[in-house]
């Protein structure tokens, strides 16, 4: 006890000065960020000087990307499409700025999340309001979405980035028993990403954290239906670079279309694309040019199973927040509902009860539940497949309501649509929606389940319910998808320590957790003696040239005595490499003293 005592007096004592320090906050300077310029300074109810109306149509790929709210058609303004010429200056200063970003310690690169995370926890409404009026969404849905996942990546990079980023020590294997072996992590220098409109905040954050902190300079193009946002974003991330020493130009915010894109593709070490499959194939083709690797994020048609033995009312909660995910606007949304049959009218009349009270509005005009859809026309595109589905049979059973909206302004929202009798024939099982319709579907048994989850193109995620988690866990690892939350939805993505990314027309790669952080850096395998200089790594003299007579014996007897199954064997074997390592000693030796005799 006498020997015990002190160690649980110096235990008990470090435990009590970690709480202490726990207490005492870091010190974290603030920054100030102009933003008298995106600031409302009225209500979104008066009239405005200036309604947008964008030509009907794809957009047209002028020089200029307008902006404009899709809740109101007020005009925000516009920003340059960038030429490819002007696209490879700004990769070139991000790649002279990371020469000197790559000395910076893990210390200086933590001062810089910290100054970004005080920054955002300060004003939220006021990144919440931007993004809501460049994309439509509530102010709710951009807390969930952008406030939350990125406060959560950042306090992950905090916590666990520097150790990811370490050199990682390997096993050395038989062979290499004197050696030691290790993974070091490098940046790769100039990380691209082109990111899509749906989380404008996140969106921007998400690549630009990951690659920083790993050392590298980011070049991010916004998309062009979320320009304005995105420039405003930028101030802030320059902000706190430039309040830890960070040298100028090491992330940059370019704006533009698709030539804006491909020439991004072409500049920069590795690509990350968030958008649609038809996109990533051709971002992947024009990166296959000059063999740069990508990480594709791509569309999504997430399968929600709902088991019998489930608490109702609380999945179809879940079940709503999930179909309307981002004011409508799905993002690794659910999308195809698989009900079981025993609670499948309980089911579909609980959610459309839910659904009806659902209020549909300019989301900072009022208090309404949902915003508007934010790209032009999205609104078509989703009436077109409601109709391929009720001309096969579907039917619809409930649906939101609008606010008080002009005539004018229907082409900008779509309610929350509750559908019944619909199948795998229908487009709208197939094709990813990106919208708040909930297709209902019933099922009789597990199997049944599965396969129905498994019958798409995408594979991004799915969620899985049931009073029985060993049951749920046993359904969600059958299914062919790259995120799965158990009794849950989403909640695999706020837990920043996992990967992201789907299969199949979903993309490949990860970005978030670990996999994402290392996907930012040149992995490198690295051996190295043990035990330098006492013990130095020599070519066993029977292999060495001129290779000796037995030079194969001793091999095959070398391969056998490392990798045998059976110890005795392994033993013989030995045995045989140091008869022949000996016999091989003795012929060297006699050979020389031959050459020395007179």
């Amino acid at each position: 006890m006498a020997f015990w005592w002190p160690l649980l007096v110096l235990g008990f004592a470090f435990a009590v000065c970690r709480f202490l320090l726990i207490l005492i906050p870091p010190s974290v300077p603030s920054i100030e960020v102009d933003a008298s310029d995106v600031l409302e300074d009225g209500s979104q109810t008066k009239e405005n000087s200036y309604i947008y109306i964008p030509r009907k149509g794809k957009m047209a790929q002028t020089d200029k990307v307008q902006c404009y709210e899709p809740a109101t058609m007020k005009y925000l303004g516009y920003f340059p499409a960038l030429t490819p010429d002007e696209v490879n200056e700004h990769v070139a200063q991000a790649r002279k700025a990371q020469k000197i970003w790559v000395k910076s310690s893990f210390r200086q690169r933590r001062q810089f999340l910290r100054i970004l995370l005080k920054y955002i926890i300060e004003h939220q409404e006021l990144i919440c309001e931007i993004s809501s009026r460049d994309t439509g969404k509530t102010m709710v849905d951009a807390s969930l979405g952008e406030i939350m996942t990125t406060c959560e990546k950042i306090t992950w990079l905090l916590a666990e980035g520097e150790r990811w980023l370490k050199p990682e020590y390997r096993s050395s294997g038989r062979s290499m028993l004197h050696k030691r072996a290790k993974v070091e992590f490098y940046p790769l220098g100039v990380i691209g990403a082109i990111v899509s409109w749906n989380y404008p905040f996140h969106n921007v954050f998400n690549p630009m954290l990951a690659a920083v902190f790993s050392g590298n300079a980011a070049v991010i193009k916004v998309s062009e239906h979320a320009s304005w946002s995105g420039c405003f974003y930028f101030r802030i991330i320059q902000a706190a670079l430039a309040a830890v020493g960070a040298p100028d130009n090491l992330v940059h915010i370019i704006t533009g279309f698709a030539e804006t894109g491909q020439a991004l593709v072409s500049s920069v070490d590795k690509i990350i694309f968030v958008g649609s499959p038809g996109v990533g194939k051709m971002i992947m083709q024009k990166a296959a040019e000059n063999l740069i690797p990508v990480t594709l994020e791509l569309g999504g048609k997430d399968a929600f199973i709902v088991c019998e033995d489930v608490d109702v009312p609380h999945v179809v909660q879940v079940a709503i927040r999930g179909a309307l995910q981002s004011s409508g606007q799905n993002c690794a949304g659910a999308e195809r509902f698989y009900v079981h049959k025993d609670i499948y009218s309980t089911f579909v009349a609980q959610i459309v009860k839910l659904v009806k009270s659902i209020s549909v509005g300019p989301p900072l005009a009022g208090k309404y539940d949902m915003g508007a859809i934010c790209m032009q026309e999205h609104a078509e595109k989703l009436q077109n497949l409601l109709n391929d589905a009720l001309e096969k049979g579907a039917e619809i059973v409930g649906r939101g309501s609008f606010g008080n909206l002009g005539e004018d302004a229907v082409d900008q929202f779509f309610p929350p649509t509750v559908l019944v009798n619909v199948d795998h024939s229908m487009k709208l099982m197939q094709e990813e929606a990106f919208g708040p319709i909930i297709p209902i579907m019933k099922f009789s048994s597990d199997e049944e389940a599965i396969k129905l989850a498994n019958d798409s193109k995408y594979g991004l995620g799915c969620a899985v319910f049931s009073g029985n988690q060993k049951r749920s866990i046993e359904i969600a690892s059958q299914l062919h998808c790259g995120v799965a939350a158990i009794n849950d939805f989403a909640s695999t993505y706020m837990c920043q320590s996992l990967p992201f990314g789907g299969v199949k027309h979903s993309g490949f790669g990860r970005f978030a957790g670990v996999e994402g952080l290392r996907a930012c850096c040149l992995v490198k395998s690295v051996v190295e003696d043990r035990w330098w200089p006492f013990i130095k790594t020599k070519i066993p003299k029977p292999i060495q040239y001129p290779v000796a007579e037995n030079g194969f014996e001793f091999q095959e007897s070398l391969v056998e005595a490392l990798y045998g199954l059976n110890v005795w064997e392994r033993l013989r074997a030995l045995v045989n490499v140091l008869k022949i390592l000996s016999e091989q000693s003795s012929t060297t030796t006699a050979k020389k003293g031959r050459l020395e005799d007179p």
